[in-house]
């Protein structure tokens, strides 16, 4: 956490608030060198043109040349303020003029696991070549699905989509939420998937994001936080994820597992 529809969330408020910002203060904690992983050159005067997303991670595009590219960890959130706020764990503050206005922009990260790089567009351009692609986009293909399950026939179905160099975007509670849509246990090898099934994969993957989506995300207790400190209200979408009773057939026959060192949850009843 925060995964893709968390990141997505985040980046669609900032674009609703934040446009052509010109950047007149940054400050930031005592311990944001554990967070930028490359030092950064001086921000003021720079304008955050627009946000995007890509996998997990939220950019930042500055001047139409250089970006910030933000891994938000376990418990990231960047936040909007009309004036400075004493939050706890805010490790980087940039003031902007936006118009007639000044808008704050804070990344605030309890347990500090987010990580931040700053890159000319040529750099990120590189360092997007070694991600894998973006669940939400359409390279996402049946094409690139067999290409993929293929590629590793002995893996399991659940931990694989966790790989972001293949998967860009799934996290645990996607993952499971994927395998129990479509109706395959999350233990199966991929070997063992049968061709006709690949579509229901897809789909699986696009009914989890958009209910995502339009919920704002997921947030657990302690867990991630939109723009205004908000909570995500994916909770109400999971079907097995941390559940006892399935949302699909209704019965209580949720399992728990341990795959990869990772909790999974699935149905007795819904998934072969």
């Amino acid at each position: 956490m925060p995964e893709l529809p968390e990141v997505e969330t985040i980046k669609n408020q900032l674009n609703d608030k934040i446009e052509n910002a010109k950047i007149f203060e940054v400050t930031y904690s005592d311990v944001i060198g554990s967070i930028i992983k490359k030092e950064f050159p001086n921000l003021i005067g720079k304008v955050i043109t627009h946000f995007e997303r890509y996998s997990k991670v939220l950019l930042i595009h500055l001047d139409n040349t250089h970006v910030i590219q933000s891994g938000l960890g376990m418990s990231g959130s960047w936040r909007l303020w009309e004036q400075i706020k004493n939050i706890p764990h805010t490790h980087m503050t940039i003031g902007c003029e936006v118009g007639d206005k000044i808008i704050y922009l804070a990344y605030v990260d309890p347990r500090r696991f987010g990580k931040m790089h700053f890159y000319t567009n040529s750099e990120w351009n590189e360092k997007k070549k070694t991600m894998g692609v973006d669940v939400s986009s359409n390279e996402f293909s049946l094409e690139y699905l067999e290409y993929c399950l293929k590629k590793y026939p002995e893996r399991q179905l659940k931990p694989y989509l966790l790989d972001q160099k293949f998967f860009g975007g799934i996290g645990n509670y996607i993952a499971c939420e994927i395998c129990a849509r479509a109706g395959i246990k999350p233990q199966r090898r991929c070997k063992n998937i049968r061709k006709y099934e690949y579509p229901k994969i897809i789909d699986a993957t696009k009914s989890v994001l958009e209910g995502q989506i339009k919920r704002n995300g997921l947030t657990f207790s302690g867990g991630y936080s939109d723009t205004s400190g908000s909570k995500g209200e994916g909770l109400s979408d999971l079907v097995v994820f941390h559940q006892e009773t399935c949302g699909m057939c209704g019965e209580k026959s949720i399992k728990k597992i341990v795959l990869a060192q990772r909790g999974t949850y699935f149905c007795l009843n819904c998934q072969k």
